[in-house]
């Protein structure tokens, strides 16, 4: 029998055996209770003297990693409490590969290719993998209390066959999924105007494995007041570019019948997902249009292939990206604010992309639902989009960065810990604001993902590129040891130096760092980072020479 992988309702419940109060909100004791219980496990641990391993896995945003950088899980039993928490709306285990090639429908049969058509076709299908595991449309629903709660009135593919306990744990992911396809909770009626919008966020499991959640919000066509639908389709691949493209197609045959989406969703199950830079073709069938050909294509770059920088540095001046870049590099605790979901799910994810190579460790909740806002009140570092009708409950906190991403704000930064400013090294972010300056307001996708990283992936460059001459190993084969002492006090700048000391005291850098160590000596130079590394030390080789 196939096991199920568990719903983390069960991973936070209060070790102390509290019953739950009549009327008592089940997340916020959860909640709490895990706070209570982390404070317990870091004061034991201090007391004993125990090395802790500080690894974490990404807790919500979806992000590709490159071969430089890895993901390990983590133990659930050293689990601090935020990712305890971030990690609440995880999704079911994956089936093995018997229950797997049971449920989902067969490939469809192609002829024998030859040996160099078999290679190119590896090449186009290197990821291995398919583009979603179901889809799902959910609306508000009038109770019998006269509220719209929000529930799934469609799902493709069904899941049959199910044991009773595997049943119950899809069960409690699909409620999960209503919570952040309609985060503002029961607060809705029917509408004769509704702007689509498209938003992301992600379900991360205990293991760290992620699921990509895409959302497509709409008012169905028709006439008179109605209530809006959410399409939202799981995937375990990170692209959010390519996925507003496959809900433009679902809105197209909504319009005509919720019955056409199911043999588009059908060719696009059976597909599967292209390697970065190739193209894969869906035959589709429209009513009064034909069967058509419909082309995704899969940007290069796959670590840039779930972001959308412009929204970022729409909302943003560059000086004022440059703050949050600066708390979050720190690993503080930072809140966007905005009405619309999608420019919530999109600044927080280009901010964690910022961060490349390195990755956001803690808590990431691109939307925060109503009944979590209570997220908020965490001691521990975490990247937080919570909507403009809740932000009188963020201005109560202290010791964060808020941050107003609407329109008409009468300010940028809300609450601030006074220092963002001076955290960067000055001549490294003057470097970083003349590299923005190559960008404009007209600037295409395309443009602001060759500009954005090449101003900031020099920053950690010239930070932190020369860690590979402080990982010693005592042979080939041998496990690396960072010699952190020394690799701060080579750092000649004493504005550099400053910064560097606090950035190694984050889990960011550790992570990475213990990945270098363990990385074998094979692969030694062959990451993004190394090759970017070398391609800037190269340059100033030249540069010294023609001086």
């Amino acid at each position: 029998m196939t096991s199920s992988r568990r719903w983390m309702f069960s991973s936070v419940r209060s070790r102390t055996g509290l019953s739950l109060d009549e009327g008592e909100n089940p997340f916020r004791r959860r909640l709490f209770s895990s706070f209570r219980s982390d404070r317990r496990e870091r004061s034991s641990e201090g007391e004993d003297g125990v090395e802790i391993d500080k690894r974490r896995s990404f807790s919500d945003g979806g992000l590709e990693t490159n071969k430089g950088v890895f993901l390990p899980g983590e133990d659930q039993q050293d689990m601090g409490a935020m990712k305890r928490f971030s990690t609440l709306f995880t999704s079911f285990r994956g089936k093995v590969n018997k229950d797997r090639t049971s449920k989902e429908p067969d490939l469809p049969a192609s002829t024998e290719l030859s040996p160099v058509e078999e290679k190119a076709k590896e090449q186009r299908y290197a990821s291995g993998q398919f583009f979603f595991e179901y889809l799902v449309v959910v609306r508000p629903k009038k109770t019998t209390d006269g509220i719209y709660e929000p529930q799934i009135i469609y799902q493709f593919p069904k899941k049959d066959g199910m044991v009773r306990f595997q049943r119950e744990e899809e069960e409690k992911t699909l409620k999960a999924l209503t919570l952040f396809c309609f985060p503002e909770g029961v607060n809705w009626a029917p509408l004769t105007e509704y702007p689509s919008e498209t938003f992301s966020f992600v379900l991360t499991d205990v293991d760290g494995s992620r699921k990509n959640g895409y959302c497509r919000r709409l008012l169905p066509y028709g006439k008179g007041a109605r209530l809006p639908e959410a399409y939202c389709i799981i995937s375990n691949v990170a692209c959010f570019g390519l996925f507003s493209k496959i809900f433009d197609e679902v809105e197209q045959r909504r319009k005509i019948s919720m019955a056409m989406i199911y043999p588009f969703m059908q060719s696009l199950r059976e597909a599967a997902f292209p390697a970065p830079g190739h193209t894969v073709n869906i035959k589709s069938f429209i009513p009064e249009r034909g069967t058509e050909i419909i082309s995704l294509t899969r940007p290069t770059d796959s670590w840039l292939e779930h972001v959308d920088f412009s929204t970022l540095f729409r909302c943003l001046s560059d000086e004022a990206v440059l703050k949050v870049f600066a708390a979050a590099v720190l690993e503080r605790r930072i809140i966007f604010i905005a009405e619309e979901l999608g420019t919530l799910s999109q600044v927080i994810h280009a901010v964690a992309v910022l961060l490349h190579p390195f990755i956001w460790q803690h808590t990431l909740i691109s939307i925060v639902p109503e009944i979590l806002i209570d997220v908020i009140m965490a001691p521990t570092p975490y990247l937080l989009g919570v909507q403009k009708r809740f932000a009188d409950q963020v201005t109560d906190q202290t010791e964060l960065l808020v941050v107003d991403l609407s329109e008409g704000r009468k300010e940028t930064f809300i609450k601030c810990m006074g220092d963002e400013d001076t955290i960067l090294p000055h001549k490294l972010k003057e470097e970083i604001k003349q590299a923005l300056s190559a960008k404009n307001e007209k600037s295409s996708l395309e443009e602001l993902n060759r500009v954005v990283p090449e101003a900031f992936l020099p920053f950690f460059i010239k930070t932190v590129g020369h860690f590979a001459k402080h990982i010693v190993r005592n042979g080939k084969d041998k496990r690396g040891e960072f010699h952190q002492t020394h690799f701060c006090k080579a750092i000649e700048s004493k504005s550099t130096r400053r910064f560097v000391k606090k950035f190694v005291q984050t889990q960011m850098f550790d992570l990475f760092v213990q990945e270098m160590e363990q990385r074998p000596v094979s692969q030694d130079g062959t990451g993004f980072f190394d090759k970017k590394i070398a391609e800037y030390q190269r340059k100033m080789r030249e540069k010294a020479k023609k001086h």
